[in-house]
Formats: C-alpha cells, sequence, structure tokens
C-alpha cells in the first residue's frame, strides 16, 4: 500500500487529504489548529487519521505541508532579530524604499517600520560599478568588524546586499565567507534584492525551527518519508530548500488552494476561473485564464516588497472568524481583525464573545445549528446571538436576523471589491470565468458574489473545506530561478540571454538531481520580464525553448505588447 498526505494550516482549522493509491480512496480530515505551535495540530490529525483508517505509518510515501507559519511572523513582526550588511552610503534604501505613502491623503500617516532598524544597518567600503567591475574593492577588515559588532548585538540574522551584486556577486560572496568564519552560528541570506534579502533573513530562524519541528514531529508518529513544504508558486520543495530560502513560503497555504482548483477544475474542462478561497481568517482570490496560473514576480506583502514568484493571489480580512462591530462613525463594518482558532466565533463556546462572520451565517440557518465538523463539534446558537445583540443591535437599533443579513452583506462586499482588483482591474471580462469557491465558509458566499459580479457559473468541489490539502497531492517540485540583465531587443544581446538561460537550467538541473526528479519527468520553462523603456515596471511573458534567435525574441516582445495592452489598455510598438 502507498498512502499520500496532504496538511493545510489555516487560522482556525487545519486539513487533511489523504489518498490511499492501492485502493483509489481519497479521505478528508479536520481538527482545530493550534496557534501557539502548529504542529500540535498537525500530530493530532495525522495520528487519528491514521488510526481511523487502519493505516501503517510506514505505508505513507509523500507527506505535504502548506504552511502560514512565515506569513504570521511577517504580520506579527515575530522574526529573527536582523541585520543587514550594504555598500557604504546606501544604509536608508530599506527605510526610503519606493517613497510611496500608504495612504495618498493622509500625511501623517506611516508606512510600516523597517524591519532591521537604523542602528543595526551596517555599511561596508567597497563598490562596484553598474557593469560589474569593481572601483573599490571591499574592505574586508572593517567588514570584520561589522560582522563582530552584530553578533555583539544579539542578531541571529544577517541579510546582505551590495550595489550591483546582480552583474557581480563577488563582494557579497565575500562578506557571505566573513560570516561563515567569525559567526557561524548566524542565519545569513544573500541577495541582490535588498528588501527580499532582508525578509527572507528575517523568516530564516522562524521557519527553520518550525520545519525541524515538524519533521522531527512526523518522525515521531513512526512516518519514514522526507516531508515537503509548499511555496507561493504552488509547488513543493524539501525541507532543506525550505531553510534556505524560506521567503519562497509567504504565501504557501493559499497557493496550494490555486492548484487544487485548477486540477478539480482541469477534470472539467473548464480553463478560465476565479478560486475563492474563503477560510477562518481570510479570503483569497486568484484568477486563471487559459488554465494556467498567474504569477506574479513582485508582491507587496505586509508593506514589506518580495521579489519572488508567487501565485497573484489577493487577500482580504473576510473569513469566518472576521469580527463584525460598528465604527465611530456608526457604519458596521467587518474584519480584517479575526476571532481566529482562539477563541473563536461565539458560537464554538471557546470563550469568543465578539459577532463574527460564523456566528451571523448560524443565525441566518446557513450552518447546521447544532454541530460541524461531521458532528465532531458542537457549536452555541444562543451564544452567536448574544454576540450580535451586544456587539450590533444594541448600537444600532436593528434585530439581530437584520444584523446578521448585514455582516454577510458588508463581507461579501468587501470580498466582490476584492475580486474585481484580480479581474475586471486587469482587464478580463468577469462574465467568461467560472467562480470556483472553496474553504470553510467559501461555498456559504459564492452565489451572492457570483450574482453581484455577472459571474453564471459557480463551481463547489467535494469537501470544499479540505480543498487547499488536496492541492498538496496535485503539486508538482518546482524552482523558479531568475537572473537580471538589462538589455535592450537587438541582435547583439541574443549571445548574452542565450548564455543567462543556459546558467539558469544548469541550476535547475542540478536542483532536480538533488530532488530525485527523473529526467522523463523534467520540464523547463523560460520566461522574460519585459519592459518598455523609462517604465519601472515589468511583464513576465513566455519566451520559447530552443537556441535563442532574433525570431523568438520578437514573438516574445509581441507577447509583451499583448500583455501591455490587456494590463493597463494600450501598448507602444514604435519602441
Amino acid at each position: 500500500m502507498s498512502v499520500l498526505i496532504g496538511i493545510d494550516v489555516g487560522g482556525t482549522f487545519t486539513d487533511f487529504s489523504c489518498f490511499d493509491t492501492d485502493r483509489g480512496e481519497l479521505f478528508y480530515y479536520k481538527v482545530s489548529s493550534t496557534p501557539d505551535d502548529p504542529s500540535r495540530a498537525i500530530v493530532n490529525g495525522v495520528k487519528e487519521l491514521l488510526e481511523q483508517h487502519g493505516i501503517d505509518p510506514l505505508e505513507i510515501s509523500y507527506l505535504a505541508h502548506g504552511t502560514t507559519v512565515a506569513t504570521n511572523a511577517l504580520i506579527q513582526k515575530k522574526g529573527g532579530k536582523t541585520g543587514l550588511i550594504t555598500t557604504k552610503g546606501f544604509r536608508d534604501l530599506l527605510e526610503i524604499g519606493r517613497q510611496t505613502r500608504p495612504s495618498l491623503y493622509e500625511l501623517d500617516k506611516a508606512g510600516v517600520p523597517p524591519i532591521v532598524p537604523g542602528k543595526y544597518r551596517c555599511e561596508v567600503g567597497g563598490r562596484l560599478l553598474y557593469d560589474g567591475s569593481e572601483h573599490q574593492p571591499l574592505d574586508e577588515a572593517e567588514t570584520r568588524d561589522v560582522v563582530r559588532c552584530l553578533k555583539r548585538e544579539g542578531i541571529t540574522a544577517v541579510a546582505v546586499c551590495t550595489l550591483f551584486s546582480f552583474v557581480n556577486p563577488s563582494h557579497e560572496q565575500r562578506i557571505e565567507e566573513i560570516l561563515k568564519e567569525e559567526f557561524p552560528e548566524a542565519y545569513v541570506s544573500v541577495s541582490n534584492r535588498m528588501s527580499t534579502s532582508v525578509v527572507n533573513a528575517f523568516l530564516g530562524p522562524v521557519m527553520e525551527r518550525y520545519v525541524t519541528n515538524f519533521q522531527d514531529s512526523i518522525r515521531s508518529l513512526g512516518i519514514k518519508v522526507s516531508p515537503y513544504i509548499t511555496q507561493s508558486n504552488g509547488s513543493i520543495i524539501s525541507i532543506q530548500e525550505t531553510k534556505k530560502c524560506p521567503v519562497r513560503t509567504a504565501l504557501s497555504g493559499p497557493s496550494a488552494g490555486v492548484v487544487a482548483a485548477e486540477y478539480v477544475t482541469s477534470m472539467c474542462g473548464i480553463q478560465n476561473l476565479i478560486t475563492f478561497d474563503m477560510g477562518g481568517t481570510s479570503a483569497d482570490i486568484s484568477l486563471i485564464s487559459g488554465g494556467g496560473c498567474r504569477l506574479s514576480s513582485e508582491k507587496l506583502l505586509e508593506g514589506y516588497i518580495l521579489r519572488t514568484p508567487m501565485i497573484d493571489i489577493e487577500t482580504v480580512g473576510a473569513g469566518g472568524g472576521s469580527i463584525a462591530y460598528i465604527d465611530n462613525g456608526g457604519a458596521l463594518k467587518v474584519g480584517p481583525q479575526s476571532a481566529g482558532a482562539s477563541p473563536g466565533p461565539a458560537a464554538y463556546n471557546r470563550g469568543g464573545t465578539q459577532p463574527t462572520v460564523t456566528d451571523a451565517n448560524l443565525l441566518l440557518g446557513r450552518l447546521n445549528p447544532e454541530r460541524i465538523l461531521g458532528g465532531r463539534m458542537q457549536v452555541r446558537r444562543d451564544l452567536a446571538e448574544q454576540a450580535l445583540r451586544r456587539g450590533i443591535c444594541e448600537k444600532t437599533g436593528l434585530d439581530v436576523i437584520e444584523a446578521a443579513k448585514g455582516v454577510v452583506a458588508v463581507v461579501n462586499s468587501n470580498m466582490v471589491r476584492t475580486t474585481r482588483i484580480v479581474s475586471v482591474e486587469r482587464g478580463y471580462d468577469v462574465r467568461e470565468f467560472a467562480l470556483v469557491a472553496f474553504g470553510g465558509a467559501g461555498p456559504l458566499h459564492a452565489c451572492e458574489i457570483a450574482g453581484e459580479l455577472g459571474i453564471r457559473t459557480v463551481i463547489i468541489p467535494p469537501s470544499p473545506g479540505t480543498l487547499c490539502s488536496l492541492g498538496l497531492l496535485a503539486a508538482d517540485i518546482r524552482y523558479d530561478y531568475a537572473r537580471t540583465a538589462l538589455l535592450d531587443v537587438r541582435e547583439e544581446a541574443l549571445q548574452r540571454i542565450s548564455e543567462l538561460f543556459a546558467g539558469l537550467e544548469a541550476e535547475g538541473r542540478a536542483f532536480l538531481d538533488q530532488e530525485g526528479v527523473p529526467e522523463a519527468s523534467r520540464q523547463f520553462v523560460r520566461r522574460i520580464d519585459a519592459r518598455y523603456k523609462m517604465q519601472n515596471y515589468e511583464l513576465s511573458v513566455p519566451m520559447e525553448d530552443g537556441p535563442v534567435d532574433l525570431e523568438k525574441l520578437l514573438r516574445a516582445v509581441e507577447a509583451f505588447h499583448l500583455e501591455h495592452e490587456k494590463n493597463y489598455g494600450y501598448c507602444n510598438r514604435t519602441q
């Protein structure tokens, strides 16, 4: 017997999908999450699942896990104590950023504070020019002094980013060597993208500790197989690769849901879909056009810019546990604050007293008024009613049913607005798409949202509340490699482009060798990030396989023009 298990840890529940390959049977399971230590819910759930179905731990041949640990660490600012080493004169780039205000008309509203405070942002002598030539050698003595100072300050993670390292990484590489000599216990992140490198370093100690505990917990159950972790691009990587680059798991959990939705709908012959994953704390919405997930090379997450491939997912604080309240102006608001798994919605009888979306759905008869989780969890309608009366009715004069309807209407409005961001605002006609609803709360709200948007088809897959964990069984091993080179579209650039792709594919082969992927199962996909001259943002377009010639490059340019027109309403073929 061979058994495959996918595990998705959410804010309220931890979900399991288990497939027995011999019998062709798929099992689902769900337990309450344990936010203080997510691995406890995983161990408890796996143990109960194996006992229920009489599965020997040695029969498990594959186990993958989607996690929100990196996301939560970033939200709660609970990462490692991080330092930064950069080129002299550039220590404040991290704080200056792009000088974009978080709110256009609130001049006194500050942006998110940088992860690395000023006193831990350190400069070292040495300078590379734009072409990669060395204008001034790295000051190794100063670098050692800086490293020793960070060590004395109790720093646990260090990010390294020097000027023009994407052309010539020699200074970064030497700083990394000095760190290993002087400060071997520090988590080190080296990158030519400062913000991404800093976030990666910040998450490093937390994720390293978590995935090690996760692996040990799985082994304690007698499971011998090495587990995988989901990346933000919807694929899986080993524990070792996760430790090296934890920033790749920043959207680990939601990406698995998109993969699962694409897998399920492909069997129905549907290629255009909007995925709608509404869980306990948030709703994650993505668009798939032509049967392929839309990947973003840059994402603003909790105010921090991440330059790493991610499935393009928009998240709104609208989940079953989202708290409803009356603001200072007397308006009904829902979220982004959530009751989470603890104390949870008032109806769960775990200490929650504030009204939530789940409480509203319960009062409207949209949920079983007595038990959920297949009858394993009791709910209290009276507690849900008390919460809405205290939190909303007494402040507005509404009766409890009107208040519940208002909560649902407001949260639906929030999700409709976010759905328009991934569709209408990017040049897509939502009427050409099906809405795939999943997550614990998604199907409850799907039809109303589809009706508001003019979507005619709603798909609810089997066991929608555990679909993200099913995505972990459908995910491929994948890794995205990127190199930066500023090149004009001309024949003289073909040789350089060929060299870059050859180098990237060599790295990919080494990675697939390490992961044990057979040659017959390997696939390499080329893409180019392109922009018009004087633009600051790129669009990603495919590049054909095989030798790079001018015709292929021009076809990629034409694909860019079309993508630019779709996204922005115009293109300029004269550039």
